[in-house]
Parts: structure tokens; C-alpha cells; sequence
């Protein structure tokens, strides 16, 4: 059977992990020793939409990993990244696969510069979940999903191989699962509505439906989300209009609750990801020529935030 590692039971990571241990799969959770005591007392929760989902799930920590891997599912903030990936290097063997779950794109180079490009494959998830004060996972709407694929011609033989057993061993576990011909379209099209939605309900100090609500609400949805999906266009990565429409309607949509995790983060003062999410877009922005004055505000509120915080110690 696959073996999958899931590296971080948060939100994100315990949701999906949980659906492919009760669909039979090989998983274990490398989480911290805090997060594994937690879990030994009240279990692996997911609760929300009328239901509850509880496991025992198998866990270790850095120093216990003892044998690699097939899968490795990275789920952690991507300002832990350097940390998760130094905690689950022994896991990677010759044949694994990591499949990221992070916010951006800068995530692709730090992976593949340390494991290889082959051992890197593109991923997406959607779903909409938070922790709840006792760790247990709250799901907030019913869309579950995942798209995984392979990044570029570099890897032209996982097709045919190991892509094809990561697809068996993920697919079926009571989520939306795919794989895709263009995994890093996918994840830019993610980095375009992350990015619009954070730099518009962070700097507006609202979500959605409160912004859209004041006259000029709607249309600065719209065009933060233009100036975001030029920096794609001039990376190679065009949305399809549907998609822009479909990211358009969630930023205009009267009354709606929608909010980033960055703006969660505010108003819990905690860290944010304003670096992967808006400071490496505005970044790669200046570098072909693109204006973002909207982005550009936003990722400095967010940085004399940052600052700010820095200084409170």
C-alpha cells in the first residue's frame, strides 16, 4: 500500500488527512510533539455542516521518522517551510513524491532546489476550513478538493509512473480529486484569488460583503483582481475568462462572509503571509514591467504590520 506522510494536522492538512485514513489509505501525521499530545487526548476532529468525523491518527515527530515515504502531503504556512522541510527530509526517498498545499509560487524553488525537481509535483486545494479553540477542525462550507500534477517537461516520465500511483493513492477518499496537464496554471489561478481576496479584505479591514457594501466596494474587488491577474498574463499563466469571472463574482458578491486567512491573522495578531502571497507577486510585477499600485499598498500595510508586531516582541 502507499504511504503517505502529512506533514501538519492543521486546518488544511488534518482535513484532507483524515479523509484518506478513513478511506483505508497508509497515513501518518508528522506534527509537532504539542500538536501530537493534543491529538492523543481528543483525536483527529472535523465537525461543521451537520456532521462530525473523529480518528486516531498515527503521528510522529521529526526525530521519530524512521523509513521514507511514497507520498509526502506538505500543509503548513508557508513561513514554516524551511522548518517543515528540514523536519521531513528523512521521509524522502528516490521515489517520493511531495505534493505542496502552500500559498504562491516560491515554494516550487525552495522544494526543488533541496529534493530535486522530480521529486516535486504541482498541488491545489480548495476548502474552506478553520481551527477552532481546541485544535479540532471546523469545515465552513461543503467544497472539498485537490489537483495535483506534474510542473513541467522536466518531468515528462511521471505521467506514466509515479504521478499515476499519487493520483490511486489520493483519489477516491471523499474529496474532489484530479490530476491536471497544467499544474502550474492551476496554482497561479489559486495565487490570483488568494491574493485579490487578501489584499482586499486586509486593507479594507473587512470582509466581502461589508466592503461590497459601501459605495466603491465592488469595483476595487475588481480591480485589485485585474492588476493580479496581469502579473499572471505576463508570467505565462493567462486565466481562462471564466475563471476571472469566477473570481470577480466572489469579491463583488453582496453579503457574502469571505475573508482571507491573512485577515484572520490580523485579527487574531498573529503573522501573516504577506511575503508569499503579495510581496513575491509584486516582486515578480517589477520585474516584467507590470504597475500594481493596489497590490503594492496592500503588501505595505501588511509589512508596517509585520513591523509593528516585530517591535511588540
Amino acid at each position: 500500500m502507499t504511504t503517505i506522510l502529512v506533514v501538519g494536522a492543521g486546518a488544511t492538512g488534518g482535513f484532507f488527512g483524515l479523509r484518506l485514513e478513513r478511506a483505508g489509505r497508509d497515513v501518518a501525521f508528522l506534527v509537532r510533539p504539542t500538536r501530537a499530545a493534543a491529538l492523543r487526548e481528543r483525536g483527529l476532529r472535523v465537525a461543521g455542516l451537520g456532521r462530525e468525523e473523529r480518528i486516531e491518527p498515527r503521528t510522529v515527530t521529526a526525530k521519530e521518522i524512521g523509513h521514507t515515504y511514497d507520498v509526502v502531503l506538505l500543509s503548513v504556512k508557508a513561513t514554516a517551510l524551511r522548518q517543515a522541510m528540514d523536519d521531513f527530509a528523512p521521509a524522502v526517498g528516490p521515489q517520493t513524491r511531495i505534493v505542496p498545499f502552500l500559498n504562491g509560487m516560491a515554494h516550487i524553488d525552495a522544494l526543488t532546489e533541496r529534493f530535486g525537481a522530480q521529486a516535486v509535483l504541482g498541488g491545489v486545494v480548495k476548502v474552506a476550513t478553520q481551527l477552532d479553540e481546541h485544535g479540532d477542525i471546523v469545515q465552513l462550507a461543503p467544497l472539498a478538493g485537490m489537483e495535483i500534477g506534474a510542473l513541467d517537461a522536466a518531468q515528462d516520465d511521471v505521467p506514466d509512473s509515479r504521478l499515476a500511483e499519487v493520483a490511486t493513492a489520493l483519489d477516491g477518499a471523499g474529496f474532489d480529486f484530479s490530476v491536471t496537464k497544467d499544474a502550474a496554471g492551476a496554482m497561479w489561478s489559486k495565487w490570483v484569488m488568494i491574493a485579490t481576496v487578501g489584499a482586499l479584505t486586509c486593507l479594507m479591514r473587512a470582509p466581502v460583503g461589508d466592503i461590497v457594501a459601501a459605495p466603491g466596494g465592488g469595483q476595487l474587488g475588481r480591480a485589485i483582481l485585474a492588476e493580479a491577474a496581469a502579473v499572471a498574463a505576463f508570467a505565462g499563466h493567462t486565466l481562462p475568462p471564466a475563471e476571472t469571472e469566477a473570481i470577480a463574482g466572489l469579491v463583488t458578491a453582496p453579503g457574502s462572509p469571505l475573508a482571507s486567512s491573512m485577515y484572520r491573522d490580523l485579527g487574531d495578531g498573529a503573522g501573516t503571509e504577506v511575503e508569499q502571497i503579495l510581496g513575491d507577486l509584486v516582486a515578480r510585477a517589477r520585474r516584467h514591467g507590470v504597475s500594481t499600485p493596489l497590490l503594492d499598498l496592500a503588501t505595505l500595510h501588511l509589512r508596517v504590520y509585520e513591523h509593528r508586531r516585530a517591535q511588540a516582541g
